[in-house]
């Protein structure tokens, strides 16, 4: 019997019963469409993170230290003093004030207060939309003025320019002299649109905060970006007395590390939705073993007419193939179109469909119905002509 009248044969029986085919291949289709998506959702995923990354420039280390003491506490001027030498560009220190309640006229809410000083927001690439930057005389005097991000200004301004009115922050009042342009999350995970800029020193003083945590070091080009990080350590290591108590990442580390930790994560969700295809593939052996048993007497005829083992192994193993085969197709249309729905549902979310993924899904449902299918095809071909004429 030639391939193309197994196949049409096959197509036949599956349409003969579409509800029964459709709830075998159920478990292929759900499992063929979710790694499709979720493949996409991480490859998109990690094109946004590498697209952050590149906007922020490939030559930036950022230093976290913690502990307590003076010993390892970081000190602003001490910090400043690294932009004398060749290998540094700009050094931007911070400090944060998380969930500080911020007050306009009648309206309230929380939002994270970033103390830092005037090279900040040029080394984040952060634009501003009207008004101006910290200014040095700002850190001199501990002037209590603010800049605010585009949600925050949005927030409590609207339309209306923020210039020159007062915000209370903590119950302390800050004049805003700055309002920042839309600029989305940025490589921390977090969104300089929801965040207010203040003076460094004047946050640690009217906020009783203590200790620069971060620091973000930009490096005079990304040939001198290894020199100023072994500078950076030796400094740090000097200061502290050891080589623990803080990190020191380069952007590129930063980067392999998000995307590594986004990899790993979708990964694992691939494998917990492969198992759907497992699933899909022990329902159709047990959908086969029924249709064996179903048509035994329609084997029994197809033998006594001549029909050889091989042409009844092949019969029942082409319709396995095919249910899967037709599930696999289904799953991977449904998966294409999911990742183009889903940025709709989640805004900000990216995906990327990977067209090499879904092929491979797509074979390895067929070859989970070809394995699966072999069972039930091997039972059907070993059934004697006599016996399967007999069943009722």
């Amino acid at each position: 019997m030639r391939t193309i009248e197994l196949l049409a044969m096959a197509l036949r029986t599956v349409t003969g019963n579409p509800m029964r085919s459709f709830l075998t291949m159920l478990g292929v289709i759900i499992g063929v469409s979710s790694v499709v998506t979720l493949v996409a959702i991480g490859r998109g995923s990690s094109d946004q993170i590498a697209k952050q990354y590149e906007n922020m420039g490939t030559n930036q280390l950022v230093v976290n230290a913690g502990g307590t003491g003076r010993a390892t506490q970081l000190d602003y001027n001490e910090l400043m003093q690294l932009e004398l030498f060749p290998e540094f560009q700009t050094v931007a220190p911070t400090i944060s004030l998380n969930g500080a309640n911020i007050k306009y006229d009648r309206t309230q809410d929380k939002y994270n207060v970033i103390g830092t000083n005037d090279r900040y927001l040029p080394l984040m690439k952060a634009d501003l939309a009207e008004g101006r930057n910290i200014a040095e005389a700002d850190l001199d005097f501990r002037n209590p003025v603010a800049i605010l991000g585009s949600e925050v200004a949005d927030k409590y301004f609207g339309n209306a320019s923020p210039i020159g009115e007062d915000i209370n922050i903590n119950g302390v009042v800050f004049t805003i002299v700055g309002k920042l342009k839309s600029k989305g999350s940025n490589t921390a995970g977090t969104s300089i649109d929801k965040a207010v800029i203040v003076p460094l020193v004047t946050a640690q003083r009217v906020f009783k905060l203590g200790q620069i945590r971060t620091t973000y070091i930009e490096a005079s080009s990304s040939d001198q970006l290894a020199k100023a990080q072994d500078f950076v350590k030796r400094y740090l290591t000097n200061k502290f007395k050891s080589d623990t108590g803080f990190t020191i990442m380069n952007q590129e580390e930063l980067m392999n590390a998000r995307i590594a930790a986004t990899s790993t994560m979708t990964n694992q969700l691939i494998s917990v939705a492969a198992i759907s295809l497992l699933v899909g593939g022990i329902g159709i052996m047990n959908i086969m073993l029924v249709t064996v048993s179903e048509r035994t007497r329609e084997i029994g005829i197809r033998k006594s007419i001549g029909a050889k083992r091989r042409n009844i192994l092949f019969q029942f193993l082409v319709e396995a193939v095919v249910i899967s085969g037709l599930g696999g197709l289904i799953g991977l249309i449904l998966g294409i179109a999911a990742s183009y729905v889903w940025p709709m549902l989640s805004p900000g979310q990216a995906t990327k469909v990977s067209w090499d993924i879904g092929l491979y899904s797509f074979l390895f449902s067929v070859f989970v119905g070809m394995v699966f299918g072999l069972y039930p095809a091997n039972k059907a071909s070993k059934l004697r002509p006599i016996d399967a004429l007999r069943t009722d």
